[in-house]
């Protein structure tokens, strides 16, 4: 059982394409009593303003705390400052090798690194594909070493009609990791229900 009333979490978004799954997840969780530490990569601003013309104060705005990428000696750099956890969404493939080694180069993989040796939850939603042997090798290091590697796969079963629903449904499910049920928090899942509901159905092979 955590100590905190209401659960902490640190969000982090990196410089990959889909800046979308980050706002998500931040707004999901806006939602809910979680409270929030963001941290932004230069990248990730970069991607922000060219994916959705958003500054990051705006994104920032979101988020309960942030902290700047660059501020190793903020409160998410140490172990002694509990949380439940923290996502990176989207994780890049250069934040996810950064993190594998332990040698970090700035507040986002150190807050990860930290969340890594505290053993509490680190989930990774990694945006890229194909995927070259190496990339495979690291995310095999990462979950030997206790993280969660979560791509953004949609649930074609839940019957989502667009791409935002298919984005909420796959940042609403991946934060079903840090089970905030514990907290009272109900996230808007669209859980399987074993084929019962009229729209449901499977497509035999």
């Amino acid at each position: 059982m955590s100590l905190n009333i209401s659960p902490r979490l640190v969000v982090g978004i990196s410089g990959a394409s889909g800046i979308q799954y980050g706002l998500t997840i931040l707004r999901l969780l806006q939602a809910t009593t979680a409270e929030t530490h963001l941290v932004i990569s230069k990248a990730a601003e970069l991607t922000a303003k060219l994916e959705l013309n958003l500054s990051a104060k705006e994104i920032g705005a979101l988020a309960n705390h942030v902290h700047p990428v660059g501020n190793v000696g903020a409160t998410i750099a140490s172990g002694s400052f509990q949380t439940e956890g923290m996502i990176i969404a989207p994780c890049s493939i250069r934040t996810m090798s950064e993190i594998s080694t332990g040698v970090t180069s700035s507040l986002l993989s150190r807050a990860a690194d930290v969340t890594l040796k505290e053993r509490r939850p680190l989930v990774l939603m990694v945006r890229e594909t194909p995927l070259h042997t190496g990339h495979l090798r690291t995310m095999t290091t990462l979950s030997e070493i206790g993280a969660v590697i979560a791509p953004p796969v949609p649930q074609v079963y839940a019957n989502l009609t667009s791409i935002d629903d298919m984005i909420e449904q796959s940042c609403a499910r991946t934060l079903d990791l840090f089970r905030l049920d514990r907290f009272g928090i109900e996230l808007p899942v669209r859980r399987w229900d074993g084929g019962q509901s009229p729209k449901s159905s499977v497509t035999q092979v």
